[in-house]
């Protein structure tokens, strides 16, 4: 058995194992060992940030650098005198394992060996969203999103489908807005659902530019990481007016990529979406909490959503410009 560095057995450490998420996973931790962690590590030099999502206070401590400036340039930033809601401390033990234990109560997190910030800053979403859907009713979907002339656009897939290819081909369609390409939070009113951002700047991949030449620019002005991302902040490509942060949501697009499946574009019912989105696990490996209740939550979150939208699946097995017609052809544009 492991053994934590004061001494105590890691199944005093972790009270609970929830899920397992790409390369790393999430341990629930009580309260005592949340604050016997923060004894060890509390004199670290740490650099600190704090960033306003949806609402939620996130401070994260971190000693390098390049993590917290990659903070700052990425999301909202929050006035020093609002307390925290939330707290990410980025650490490193001699294991070299990543690690995240989160305690619900005080809503921290400690991070261990994580050099991807793609992943530290998907966790600090996951931690507002598991806050504001028990609190109030506010829900986490992770897609991209746009407003196209009003109408509001999200493209929903699994990891490696084409949602952030094709959610900055949509960018580049006539008075089309961006409110995200990787998450955003929703409200459910009678009427159609309000979405709204997360994140000021998109964590981009270096090769944006030789799908869509349009973004090689962008390419060129953005510092990236050893993951080959970096923060950009489109407004300095499609002009200021490009972003948005809200919109109401009409249209959902799913997407696959099968090339068994000879059938690349389908209106789902309400029933094959839910199959879809559940058997996908949401198509988000970020999150906090995964158990029955909180899953019981999200799918009856799902099926309102989806019940006030038209729902389309996209097989992303054509090239990027072909597929990018199919969508803009579903959403009539």
């Amino acid at each position: 058995m492991n053994r934590a560095k004061d001494g105590h057995s890691a199944k005093f450490l972790i009270i609970r194992r929830t899920y397992t998420a790409m390369a790393y996973k999430v341990d629930l931790i009580d309260i005592e060992t949340a604050g016997r962690i923060y004894s060890q590590c509390k004199d670290n030099r740490f650099l600190t940030s704090k960033a306003d999502i949806s609402g939620i206070c996130i401070k994260i401590h971190s000693e390098d650098r390049s993590v917290i400036d990659m903070w700052r340039d990425n999301f909202y930033p929050m006035l020093d005198e609002v307390r925290t809601h939330a707290r990410i401390f980025c650490l490193k033990d001699d294991s070299g394992e990543l690690k995240v234990l989160y305690n619900r109560t005080t809503s921290t997190t400690f991070l261990y060996n994580f050099d991807y910030y793609g992943w530290i800053k998907s966790i600090a979403l996951a931690m507002a969203s598991d806050i504001l859907e028990d609190s109030h009713k506010i829900y986490s979907v992770h897609g991209a999103a746009l407003d196209i002339d009003g109408i509001g656009i999200t493209l929903i897939a699994p990891s490696k489908t084409g949602k952030t290819t094709q959610s900055w081909g949509l960018l580049r369609a006539p008075n089309s807005h961006l409110i995200t390409d990787d998450w955003y939070f929703v409200r459910l009113y009678r009427g159609r659902p309000l979405i709204g951002r997360s994140e000021m700047n998109c964590y981009i991949d270096a090769d944006i530019g030789d799908v869509w030449e349009e973004f090689k620019p962008l390419v060129e002005t953005t510092k990236f990481d050893n993951k080959g991302r970096g923060i950009a902040n489109v407004r300095w490509i499609t002009g200021k007016e490009s972003v948005t942060n809200s919109t109401y949501m009409r249209y959902v697009i799913f997407l696959k990529r099968d090339p068994s499946d000879p059938v690349l574009s389908k209106e789902l019912t309400l029933d094959e979406a839910m199959e879809y989105i559940v058997s996908n696990d949401f198509c988000n490996p970020h999150q906090m909490i995964r158990d029955e209740r909180k899953m019981r939550v999200r799918s009856e979150f799902f099926r309102s959503y989806l019940s006030k939208c038209k729902v389309f699946l996209i097989n992303t097995t054509k090239k990027a410009e072909e597929t990018q017609e199919l969508i803009r052809k579903v959403i009539g544009i």
